[in-house]
């Protein structure tokens, strides 16, 4: 018996935490950065609001991510951080009851890293917390079919990684987790503006770029945006336009591992699954699937039909929901189990 109380679902992303509880859906999607106090390491705030601070605190606050590339990267941040998300998902009930929490791990995180993201969860008031790899929640809550005998190929690119997987009868056949997602693509948009314009900016206005102008290849209109940062040369605050192209050519490096590493996922995959992923498709999911162009330049190196999950953002936190739903089922099977 797994007792009373919430059962949440976390997708532990390095850019945005999105949380699901059972029976209710998505009850939460907040950026995932804190913003502390620099001399007692004390939260001020958590999500959307500590992520308005970021580059615009005093010297006594810093805003940061405590996680990077998937995993975490400052353990007591992070802890604090989910205490203050599993209250604000339960609200007065999680003083009573712990909920059971489902986390989302990427697929190519190490048993420590894995143990760190499971422990932080307990730590912040889970009664138990349990894993379940990254592309496996993002197939499920994308609708694949991942319990038939046939392959199913799924990539999902989020903040910190992208996990690639091919799927059947419930397990991962072959995976692969790149340390490259959308905050590379955001890092190589400041890298290209301070190169060419001499001007420095933040990661809001990088990702604010690669939203309203960013592709990931040639598309009918191009298009210009106005982009404001401070002058390396006279520290003066400055605006420059940039254009699409420019801004293209800046992520091509991230956008061509990715592509290389699907590729590579491919050419590893068993003969009869790859005939089924050639009908079936491809499926992506994560916040990088809404990259304009991503999934035509993929269909265009592989030769294989590219599907967007009809809610990237939500698909990894949507199949946690899922696997909520069915643990006593999968406890029993031994296909869950927390780790210690």
């Amino acid at each position: 018996m797994l007792g009373l109380g919430e059962r949440l679902g976390i997708d532990l992303g390095t850019a945005n935490i999105v949380v699901y509880a059972r029976g209710r859906g998505v009850v939460l999607r907040e950026p995932s950065v804190v913003a502390i106090d620099k001399a007692s390491r004390r939260v001020l705030s958590v999500g959307e609001d500590a992520r308005e601070m970021l580059g615009r605190t005093p010297g006594t606050i810093v805003a940061i991510r405590p996680l990077r590339d998937g995993v975490i990267a400052d353990y007591t941040v992070t802890r604090d951080m989910l205490a203050f998300l599993i209250r604000k998902a339960c609200g007065n009930k999680s003083r009573l009851f712990k909920p059971l929490v489902v986390v989302c791990i990427p697929s190519g995180a190490t048993s420590v890293e894995q143990r760190a993201a499971l422990d932080a969860a307990r730590a912040a008031g889970a009664r138990d917390a349990f894993p379940i790899e990254e592309p496996m929640a993002a197939a499920i809550g994308a609708g694949l079919p991942i319990a038939t005998p046939g392959g199913n190929m799924v990539v999902d690119i989020g903040g910190g990684t992208t996990d690639i997987a091919v799927i059947s009868l419930g397990g991962i056949v072959v995976s692969d987790s790149l340390r490259v997602g959308g905050n590379q693509l955001d890092e190589a948009i400041i890298r290209h503006i301070r190169r060419v314009y001499n001007l420095d900016i933040g990661e809001r206005t990088a990702e604010n770029i690669k939203i309203g102008i960013g592709s990931a290849c040639k598309t009918d209109g191009e298009d210009e945006m106005g982009v404001r940062g401070r002058d390396i040369v006279s520290g003066l605050p400055q605006t420059v336009t940039v254009s699409s192209i420019e801004v293209r050519d800046a992520m091509a490096e991230s956008v061509s591992q990715i592509v290389a590493a699907v590729k590579t996922i491919l050419e590893r995959t068993p003969p009869e699954l790859a005939a089924d992923i050639i009908e079936r498709g491809i499926t992506l999911t994560g916040g990088g699937a809404l990259l304009r162009g991503i999934d035509l330049i993929l269909q265009m190196e592989t030769q294989i039909p590219v599907h967007v999950a009809d809610d990237p953002m939500s698909s990894v936190a949507i199949g946690t929901g899922k696997v909520l739903e069915e643990i006593e089922t999968l406890q029993r099977r031994h296909t869950l189990r927390p780790v210690r």
